[in-house]
């Protein structure tokens, strides 16, 4: 059976480029049933993606301050129900 490929559409949000914010998630731990919470902090960069059907849009943050120990990056792809922002 093949796998259907997931509906992309890249684009870019002008109100959120430039703001500083927060965003939380979790990832499964490798071997095991269990997932670890991680936590972010950065700048977003305005772009986006809207992935999936019903669509859902992930933000890219750049500039990370906070990010877990072992994440290598300087850059995350957020949910955006998992953003809060802390600028104003």
């Amino acid at each position: 059976m093949a796998i259907k490929e997931q509906p992309r559409k890249h684009g870019f949000d002008e109100a959120k480029a430039g703001r500083r914010a927060e965003c939380d998630g979790g990832r499964p731990v490798i071997g095991s049933r269990y997932a670890t919470r991680e936590e972010f902090t950065g700048t977003l960069t305005g772009e986006y993606v809207d992935h999936g059907d019903p669509p859902w849009r992930w933000y890219l943050m750049t500039d990370l301050t906070r990010k877990p120990d072992a994440y290598e990056s300087d850059a995350v792809w957020c949910e955006e129900n998992s953003l809060f922002f802390i600028d104003h």
